[in-house]
């Protein structure tokens, strides 16, 4: 039914949430694969939505756009009656892309006239108006992300951020529109394309305006936005015919073995996130400076975490840290040479902790859970039951792994104070 791209692996998981939680039975690809669907999952009569996880959100902008259209064809091959692009609710980007040039490519590549940007997610506190992206109650320009290490969003008007990526006119579908129902909407986009607007922005200020957008869009070849739109889009499927009523849409296999938290995401929610876990359960802190000097500090984080989990108690390994600390790091290794120490350090963990036994993992950051399911082989996952809002449990299967492996991948920017503690106990 649909075929979702996703430009990082948490954004691709928080889409497949969303969808499950509307009804429809959704598998989660690494990559895009080099076989068909029926050779990677079993039971592909009972899949309705394929979301495929790339990691391209801060990639060179022509190889986002060459990834992204590997995995448009794919998906097509597969028989996707509607294609999806899913980017960050904070519509994390550069000047350079890439957003922009990804839609474009994408829609050329689909012959689509235009598409719709729907980056909001308002049960997270993301929502549009005017153009302009807030977090809660603050423009996304004085949220915090204008300190992302990677993508520092620095202007919330969104028409003029994707302006300065795209080739053609970007458009404004406004609130007062949406409020006049789906046939208004569908008029005005028609009057936009008219005038050579191949992207609109859309304001959206709670699920009443996603469902509307659904509706008005539920044709279009190509979609693009947050995991919001994903909410309400199975609902229209359903008033189509397209889609049969799904009872337990998200049903796991019970979970099984220790417990075990990876973090590299370094934003606002996930500190918080860390902080709270760490006063109930230990932690070891993963420092990039020490990581480069050789292998004896992550020897000390394996050491640290082995003694812990053979005690039964949860733990955590983090590479989280205030700005102030990650930047004297990216200052002394430069900012890819950094981030490549954490992530293949997270990534050897995850290896090794699994094969001892762990069966129960949460990773938070989008690049970190990057590295986790590249390294442990991870080519499908299928979605579970939601933690918070865009965070679900997921399964798959290891080679050499009798019992499955439980996942939870979560955006930097997603869960609750406590979602470190909860995770683990609204696990089946």
């Amino acid at each position: 039914m649909l075929g979702a791209i996703a430009d990082d692996f948490t954004g691709a998981t928080d889409l497949a949430n969303n969808l499950v939680r509307g009804g429809m039975r959704c598998v989660q690809l690494i990559g895009v694969p080099g076989q068909g669907l029926g050779e990677l999952v079993e039971g592909t009569d009972e899949i309705d939505a394929v979301v495929i996880a790339l990691k391209s959100r801060s990639c060179p902008p022509a190889e986002a756009v060459r990834d992204s259209l590997r995995a448009l064809e794919w998906l097509r091959a597969e028989g996707a009656r509607q294609l999806y692009f899913k980017y960050c609710s904070t519509f994390d980007s550069t000047d350079e892309g890439n957003i922009g040039p990804v839609s474009e490519a994408l829609l050329e590549r689909l012959e689509a006239p235009f598409t719709v940007m729907v980056p909001a997610f308002p049960a997270n506190g993301r929502t549009v108006y005017q153009g302009h992206l807030f977090v809660g109650d603050r423009l996304l320009s004085e949220s915090g992300m204008q300190h992302h290490p990677l993508t520092p969003m620095r202007d919330a008007d969104l028409v003029r951020v994707l302006s300065r990526q795209s080739r053609y006119p970007v458009g404004l579908l406004p609130w007062s529109t949406l409020a006049q129902g789906a046939p208004a909407v569908s008029r005005q986009l028609e009057e936009l394309t008219g005038q050579g607007v191949r992207q609109v922005i859309c304001d959206t200020l709670d699920r009443n305006d996603l469902a509307v957008l659904a509706e008005a869009t539920v044709d279009l070849p190509l979609v693009s936005g947050g995991s919001g739109l994903g909410q309400a889009l199975p609902a229209q499927y359903r008033h189509r015919g397209w889609l049969g009523e799904v009872s337990a849409a998200g049903a796991l296999a019970p979970a099984s073995g220790s417990a075990l938290v990876l973090s590299g995401s370094c934003s606002r929610a996930t500190l918080a996130q860390v902080d709270a876990f760490l006063t109930r359960f230990p932690g070891f802190p993963l420092d990039p400076l020490m990581l480069a000097q050789g292998p004896e500090h992550l020897r000390q984080a394996l050491a640290f975490a082995r003694r812990h989990l053979a005690g039964g108690r949860p733990v955590l390994v983090y590479a989280s840290a205030e700005a102030e600390r990650v930047s004297r790091a990216q200052q002394a290794l430069g900012r890819e040479r950094a981030g490549e120490l954490v992530e293949q350090a997270l990534g050897e963990l995850a290896v090794a902790l699994v094969d001892e036994g762990v069966g129960r993992l949460v990773v938070a950051g989008g690049e970190s859970s990057g590295a986790v399911v590249s390294a442990l082989g991870v080519r499908a996952l299928r979605i579970g039951e939601q933690i918070d809002p865009g965070v679900p449990w997921t399964q798959t299967t290891l080679a050499e792994h009798e019992a499955p492996l439980s996942l939870a991948l979560k955006s930097g920017n997603f869960g609750g104070e406590d979602f470190f503690l909860r995770a683990f106990e609204v696990l089946p």
